[in-house]
């Protein structure tokens, strides 16, 4: 659930004191000719979007920092042979979606179809069926009385719970099914990442005129094609450990990642906006880009953020507000990121 934006308290006014009041308050200071010390700027820094994009992928691709030396000789060769992989690689060996999951992505963006209807589609799927009962067994969606059929599971959670259950049903194991020596923790942060995104699009969504829905999607699979990138270096690393490689090499991988991404959206059949959203995303988003593309990039990044404050990457108090000029306005990306954290935190302590 999208959480509430917290309001913020105007201060109490405090009396006024005038320049002569002020002066005659204040001791005098003993005279020195030491010139006075800097003041010490305790602000810290905003990241830019670059800089957390390359770290992100560092750590979900189990990279190692770059060299501060010239590119590693290898680098070029495993640069040729990722492009052939990436070339070749074939969007089916991704975990299957559901059949019916294109009908009922269409019939859940009205919102007057029936229970009845929603209940009858989910039900062709066994294993959504089971998410959508488990989910309403948790503590956000607990009855007083017990759920015993499908379509009570689809009244209880209602249209915006089912959206969600379905997208995470579907991509979850498509994020965390990477396989190999680098799989397993990427996987987990791949869908860490997912969880954030597609909150922070939805939040940042509303403010643009977004469907809610189409930016929780957009989110949720920005990152889809960055596991089949894992896969592919854990070729071509065969099991070794990776050598520190450059700046350039890592976006190369984010890149080859988003354009993996777009083509799995594509044989999905995603809608239409959320494919311009992730198209857009593959260059640089600014003002003339779409609402749906702005939101993305931005929710991209605070994600991203988020996931290397955790992991040690960043410090605690690194904002975003002042890295994305143009894209989104500053208060609005700040109030996001504290909603984000406070999602993170909540979703923390309910795991």
């Amino acid at each position: 659930m999208v959480g509430s934006i917290w309001r913020r308290m105007f201060p109490r006014r405090k009396a006024k004191i005038t320049p002569r009041k002020a002066a005659a308050a204040r001791p005098l200071a003993p005279v020195s000719n030491t010139p006075a010390p800097a003041t010490a700027h305790v602000a810290t820094e905003a990241p830019s979007l670059a800089l957390i994009d390359e770290r992100f992928h560092r750590l979900v691709l189990g990279l190692p920092p770059a060299s501060p030396d010239q590119p590693h000789a290898a680098e070029p060769a495993l640069l040729r042979r990722l492009e052939l992989l990436g070339a070749r690689f074939d969007l089916r060996t991704l975990p299957r979606l559901p059949t019916v999951l294109p009908q009922l992505l269409r019939t859940l963006k009205s919102d007057e179809a029936a229970c009845a209807e929603l209940a009858k589609l989910v039900g062709r799927d066994p294993l959504m069926v089971g998410e959508v009962m488990r989910a309403t067994s948790t503590v956000f969606y607990r009855s007083a009385q017990p759920i015993s059929s499908l379509q009570q599971a689809v009244v209880l959670l209602g249209q915006d719970g089912l959206r969600r259950v379905i997208t995470q049903h579907v991509m979850k194991p498509i994020l965390q099914g990477n396989t190999g020596s680098m799989g397993h923790a990427a996987g987990g942060r791949l869908w860490g990442h997912a969880e954030r995104c597609a909150h922070a699009c939805a939040w940042l969504g509303r403010t643009t005129g977004c469907d809610a829905f189409e930016a929780y999607l957009a989110g949720i699979v920005r990152h889809a094609g960055t596991g089949a990138v894992v896969r592919l270096l854990d070729q071509l690393m065969s099991g070794a450990t990776p050598p520190p490689l450059s700046a350039a090499f890592v976006r190369h991988c984010a890149t080859l990642a988003a354009q993996l991404s777009l083509q799995a959206a594509r044989q999905w059949e995603l809608p239409a906006r959320v494919l311009g959203a992730l198209g857009e995303c593959q260059g640089e988003v600014g003002a003339s880009s779409s609402p749906l593309g702005r939101a993305l990039a931005v929710a991209d990044g605070l994600a991203s953020l988020s996931l290397l404050v955790e992991n040690g990457e960043f410090p605690a108090e690194s904002e975003l507000a002042h890295s994305v000029p143009g894209v989104m306005p500053p208060a609005v990306v700040a109030r996001c990121q504290r909603d984000l954290a406070q999602h993170s935190a909540a979703t923390a302590e309910h795991a």
